[in-house]
């Protein structure tokens, strides 16, 4: 029985899924937008918010970078988010990011979202609206 089980497997075993996590919030940071299954952008979403506090105590906080840096696998990318993170996202405490459906995948029919990081200045989604 799975009861009390936190995680979702995607049909991966763990180190697979690792391994997709990380390169998703890599390429999620590279690019500001990525497309992908509902299912794995909400196995994302956590991660990402977590990546975006640890940037926000800032490149002077040692252990917070290669925490980040256990994750983020490119350098380039790293500093990127370690950079303009304090400045983006310094207004908010959650929600760093917003999923956008976008239609169901050609082969699957599986429900596909667009998986983008806030942008200055704009509001959180409201409920119903």
């Amino acid at each position: 029985m799975r009861h009390r089980k936190a995680n979702v497997k995607l049909g991966r075993t763990a180190s697979h899924r690792d391994a997709m996590l990380r390169n998703m919030v890599t390429s999620l940071f590279e690019y500001d937008r990525i497309t992908t299954t509902i299912s794995k952008a909400k196995a994302l979403r956590p991660l990402a918010d977590k990546m975006i506090g640890l940037a926000k105590n800032g490149k002077g906080d040692l252990h917070s970078f290669r925490q980040a840096a256990a994750v983020i696998r490119k350098r380039e990318v790293l500093d990127k988010l370690f950079e303009e993170a304090a400045g983006r996202f310094s207004d908010r405490t959650s929600g760093y990011t917003v999923m956008v459906k976008y239609g169901l995948r050609k082969g699957d029919a599986a429900p596909m979202v667009i998986l983008e990081l806030t942008k200055d200045g704009q509001e959180k989604a409201k409920v119903g609206g």
